[in-house]
């Protein structure tokens, strides 16, 4: 993975609003992919979190997969 790629979150974060399945975006890769920045955006392009995951926490999205759109849950 690396700068940029699109990523989908593999567990939920609640504390950020954020479901197993929601899409981001990497901005920074840290010591060679040992961790990774991740923005997260609504669908009018708002940053809803900005967070540091851990590779087990993400993973690439496929070329056969399909965006999916649901309502934000507050945190």
């Amino acid at each position: 993975m690396q700068e940029l790629d699109m990523v989908v979150l593999e567990q939920d974060l609640k504390e950020h609003g954020l479901q197993r399945g929601d899409i981001g975006a990497i901005v920074h890769c840290y010591n060679n992919g040992l961790a990774f920045e991740v923005e997260f955006v609504t669908g009018e392009g708002q940053t809803l979190a900005v967070l540091t995951l851990k590779p087990e926490d993400i993973r690439l999205m496929g070329q056969r997969e399909i965006l999916h759109v649901r309502e934000l849950i507050a945190a």
